[in-house]
């Protein structure tokens, strides 16, 4: 649905009707979710038309337990990349391979093992 060519009334018709939809196929009587939310019919009326407040809208997204759908409707904006950055530490940038070290050799007291003479 193109949304920037709608107007602001249009957009929040389109939300009413889509809320009505939601209510139909949760098998709920308007009066019923108008009373569960704390407002009257006429004002659920008046939501499902594009009027109303948002915590209207809210209130009647809980009680059909479609909470989740606000994030479709607006969701959490993303960390900016500098932020990514921040978040992913210090990471490795080469490998290196470590110097070849020479064996250790044994000084002639370390080469004597107890009990030999040699």
């Amino acid at each position: 649905m193109k949304f920037y060519t709608m107007t602001n009334a249009a957009v929040a018709a389109e939300l009413g009707k889509r809320l009505e939809a939601l209510r139909l196929a949760r098998n709920v009587t308007q009066q019923a979710l108008a009373t569960e939310i704390g407002i009257t019919a006429k004002s659920y009326r008046q939501l499902v038309a594009g009027g109303g407040k948002v915590e209207n809208m809210i209130a009647a997204l809980r009680a059909l337990n479609a909470l989740e759908q606000l994030d479709n409707f607006l969701p959490a904006a993303p960390p900016s990349p500098l932020e990514q950055l921040k978040q992913r530490g210090k990471q490795r940038q080469r490998a290196r391979i470590t110097p070849y070290e020479a064996p250790v050799t044994r000084t002639a007291e370390d080469a004597k093992e107890p009990g030999l003479d040699w």
